[in-house]
């Protein structure tokens, strides 16, 4: 009997606190948009998809963009989560490497450009011409209309 009294609370007492290290982790990794892109540095970037990473906290599609310089530059564009890009229309079929898009964003502060560009993405534009919100909502990002969740 002594024993379970022992046990139960010990057990319990484990998992608690290995559920707050869980969101401990989760909240330190997670950022604001201000701590790591620039809403005064927009980009319009226009290129084949060469691969999309699926993953928590954000999702990341990879762009091959001409610059200026008629060179090739990949650029890796932050999205919502993964349930929010599929809640906003965009999906593993609609993004397959290959597909010509057109994303609208904001990029990183440091601007390098070495080995990857890096943006966060507010809207991408679909070959047919559907326009879907990809960005993340409530992260200090600019209100410039792409999220219909945002009160003007």
């Amino acid at each position: 009997m002594n024993f379970r009294r022992f046990i139960v609370p010990t057990v319990i007492s484990a998992g608690l606190l290995a559920a707050a290290s869980i969101g401990v982790t989760q909240a330190v990794a997670h950022h604001a948009f201000a701590a790591e892109f620039d809403g005064k540095a927009p980009v319009l970037l226009r290129g084949k998809v060469v691969k999309v990473e699926w993953i928590n906290p954000h999702a990341w599609v990879h762009v091959m963009n001409t610059n200026p310089d008629f060179a090739q530059v990949e650029w890796m564009v932050e999205g919502g989560t993964p349930n929010t890009l599929l809640r906003a229309g965009i999906d593993r079929n609609s993004l397959k490497p290959g597909t010509e898009i057109v994303v609208r964003g904001y990029q990183s502060k440091d601007k390098a450009c070495e080995p990857i560009c890096k943006a966060n993405g507010r809207d991408v534009t679909f070959p047919d011409g559907r326009k879907l919100f990809m960005g993340s909502s409530g992260t200090g990002a600019p209100k410039d209309g792409a999220d219909a969740a945002e009160k003007p």
